[in-house]
């Protein structure tokens, strides 16, 4: 499972003393078969740190095997999806650093100190999976594609928008708790969040493993429909203007060919169709939305930040 000697961990976590206090969250469903190894080895590495299991209504064991090996574990009456797991941890951590940890075991514990070390700087560190990971190469092109448009979305390069593996400062994540959704759209939410809020985020290259235990519930094609409504989401709440102006300016080119189409077809240069209003006065109306629309965005945030 994993390439590490605890007795190694061991000596590797006794040299990171940070000057702040960690829970290490596991959302968890039907993940006895391999949730204590997971736990015995991030004891290894991080042995000061709260570890803090969200059982997700398992039908197996996976609250017993994880108590047993250490764990602080909160359940959930019904099984109420990745996201809300996690959402409970962040609600529930004690730690001023709450990262969040794959039970499955594709995740390997070695890499936790790596990207605490930067958390002094940093408001989030996220792993970046390396391209030779396990993932399909069909899934990674879709990964990669998603990962474009939100880098252009908050004007920054984002290296990999889905990786669950991730520390973040627990008093800026639960400023948006709310909108992280209940499914496993969460990373992409809380990347783009954080990063069209003006936190700092930073990408540490990590190799995924294979899974121990458990099933992957992962779908695609509907997931992928999911990230792209969660980035239309997180635009007009952060910045609408990102994805309005481009519409209104492509109405206004659709109002000037409309012009021109009807003007050379009919030889009448001062004729106005009907069509060129329509989009001219569509276009204005968009940007005047955008426009209405950046103003709340920019009085919301406002009222956060000071609260």
């Amino acid at each position: 499972m994993y390439d590490l000697h605890v007795a190694d961990d061991v000596h590797v976590a006794s040299l990171h003393q940070w000057p702040f206090t960690v829970t290490i969250a596991m959302p968890a469903y039907n993940e006895a078969q391999g949730i204590a190894s997971v736990i015995e080895h991030i004891q290894a590495v991080c042995p000061q740190a709260e570890i803090l299991v969200i059982n997700d209504a398992s039908t197996d064991d996976t609250a017993a095997v994880a108590t047993a090996a250490g764990a602080r574990v909160i359940s959930q009456p019904y099984n109420k999806g990745n996201g809300a797991a996690v959402k409970t941890a962040i609600r529930n951590a004690t730690g001023e650093v709450i990262m969040i940890i794959d039970a499955d075991g594709q995740h390997d514990p070695a890499d936790i100190p790596r990207l605490l070390e930067h958390m002094t700087e940093y408001d989030m560190v996220v792993g970046e999976r390396h391209r030779d990971s396990h993932a399909s190469a069909f899934r990674m092109f879709g990964n990669w594609l998603l990962a474009r448009f939100a880098s252009y979305v908050v004007s920054r390069p984002l290296a990999d928008l889905t990786c669950g593996f991730r520390a973040m400062r627990a008093d800026v994540i639960r400023e948006f708790v709310h909108l992280l959704p209940n499914g496993y759209s969460w990373p992409t939410t809380s990347l783009m969040s954080f990063a069209k809020a003006g936190y700092s985020v930073k990408f540490v290259p990590i190799a995924a493993l294979r899974r121990t235990g458990g099933r992957s519930r992962q779908k695609l094609l509907q997931n992928g429909v999911k990230f792209v409504m969660i980035i239309l989401k997180i635009v007009m709440l952060f910045s609408p203007l990102r994805i309005v102006f481009p519409v209104g300016l492509l109405l206004w080119g659709l109002s000037i060919a409309s012009y021109l189409w009807g003007a050379v077809a009919s030889g009448r240069w001062l004729h106005i169709p009907a069509s060129t209003v329509m989009f001219f006065v569509g276009a204005i109306v968009v940007w005047m939305f955008g426009l209405l629309a950046e103003q709340i965005v920019a009085l919301g945030l406002g009222g956060r930040r000071e609260r």
